[in-house]
């Protein structure tokens, strides 16, 4: 094989990036708003998803300062959990839908172990960064506790990818944020998955390190 192609992992991100800015539309987002869109178009390897990157209006300030006091980052799936860079935090992500607790309570109530997994996280939610990408019966859930009187996160970044249920509870989050007064970062219509919603804790936590392109 004859093909030329580039080795240097810096050189591989640089260029990544270089051409992200030039195919992707980011006059509307802010530093730090640029970061977490570019992160997710990464992702996913096409620009014109920039124009369904929602942030509520303190978003990006309120989980770069969760995350720079060591918060609780809550995942839905484990997937989310080991695409978060270890390296840029002191304790680990939680994912609690293998613990055999949220088994027995999706079986009792008749529901997904995704919702019955959100409903372990009650006593880390105060403050923590929730990240949730795969299930949408994890947002739906996480709303109706919030609505409830839980505890409210510092930031939710709710990405969940699907065909049922993933648009409408993305929807939801962007429709009642101002209502339940949490801040969140959302990818509307039915793109999103474990990949954009780590990539887009990960931007976070690389701003705080100051780690911008």
């Amino acid at each position: 094989m004859t093909v030329k192609y580039e080795i240097n992992p810096q050189a591989i991100e640089q260029e990544s990036f270089r051409q992200i800015r030039a195919l992707t539309d980011l006059a509307s987002f802010d530093r730090e708003q640029q970061q977490v869109v570019m992160r997710i178009v990464h992702s996913v390897g096409i620009p014109e998803v920039a124009k369904e990157v929602r942030f509520s209006s303190g978003a990006c300030e309120s989980g770069i300062a969760a995350l720079s006091q060591d918060a609780e980052v809550l995942c839905d799936v484990e997937m989310v959990k080991q695409g978060i860079t270890k390296r840029m935090i002191s304790q680990p992500p939680s994912c609690y839908l293998n613990d055999p607790r949220a088994a027995e309570l999706a079986k009792a109530a008749g529901e997904t172990r995704s919702m019955a997994a959100v409903e372990l996280w009650r006593e880390k939610l105060a403050g923590s960064v929730v990240v949730i990408g795969n299930a949408p019966t994890a947002l739906f859930r996480l709303l109706e506790m919030i609505e409830k009187g839980a505890e409210k996160p510092a930031l939710i970044i709710g990405m969940p990818v699907g065909f049922v249920g993933a648009a409408e509870s993305k929807q939801l989050l962007w429709d009642l944020h101002q209502q339940l007064d949490i801040e969140c970062i959302t990818l509307l219509g039915r793109q999103g998955g474990s990949a954009v919603s780590a990539a887009s804790c990960n931007a976070l936590l690389r701003c705080i390190r100051g780690e911008y392109y």
